[in-house]
């Protein structure tokens, strides 16, 4: 990203925790600045973020990818201060950064999907789920707000299911800040193919 900015001339700012100062991307922008904090909390930090686009005069912000990309209060926060948010408008984001709401717009318009629970499922109904299953069920435990295969969980037990949603849960909020969880029926074999889009801003 910074590289691809230098080359259209656009000068950037980086921030890093406490523990990345010597990461790649510091060398690479402009300017780096240092954020309070270490690992992901620091980079899960939104006032703290966008005060430091704010005091940088920065004009647009690029998330990254992970941690708050897909994160709509953080792009509402940019749009309130005057930055530009590099990525999905804010429409976009609620409802595809919750994969709950993406599955129930797929099912709206006629797209198949795996059985699976509600949003926000507690471990009770994840265990009632993978009970109605019947014989031989798989289920996958996932991120509600989440991506890049942080926050899953495969179970095919029904006592393993307790330590599966725990971790999960856990990993999640870590990760995204957000320890919402659902579940979904594993299928084997299975192939995933992922559909990128790209969006010009103008609705192209």
């Amino acid at each position: 990203i910074a590289r691809s900015a230098a080359e259209l001339g656009i000068e950037s700012v980086a921030v890093f925790s406490e523990d990345d100062a010597a990461s790649l991307h510091t060398r690479r922008a402009d300017h780096a600045v240092a954020l309070k904090g270490r690992g992901t909390p620091a980079y899960l930090d939104i006032d703290q973020i966008v005060s430091v686009a704010v005091a940088q005069g920065c004009r647009a912000l690029h998330p990254g990818y992970g941690f708050l990309s897909e994160n709509a209060v953080f792009a509402r926060r940019c749009m309130e201060e005057g930055i530009i948010f590099v990525g999905p408008d804010l429409g976009t984001l609620e409802l595809f950064g919750d994969k709950t709401l993406a599955r129930n717009l797929a099912q709206q318009l006629g797209v198949p999907v795996l059985p699976g629970t509600g949003l926000a499922a507690t471990a009770d109904e994840v265990k009632a789920f993978f009970s109605s299953l019947g014989e031989d069920a798989q289920i996958v435990i996932k991120a509600a707000h989440g991506g890049g295969g942080r926050g899953v969980r495969i179970a095919d037990r029904l006592e393993d299911i307790g330590d599966a949603y725990a971790g999960c849960r856990s990993e999640a909020l870590a990760a995204f800040g957000n320890g919402n969880l659902f579940a979904e029926r594993m299928i084997r074999p299975a192939r995933h193919i992922e559909v990128q889009i790209i969006g010009d801003g103008s609705g192209s």
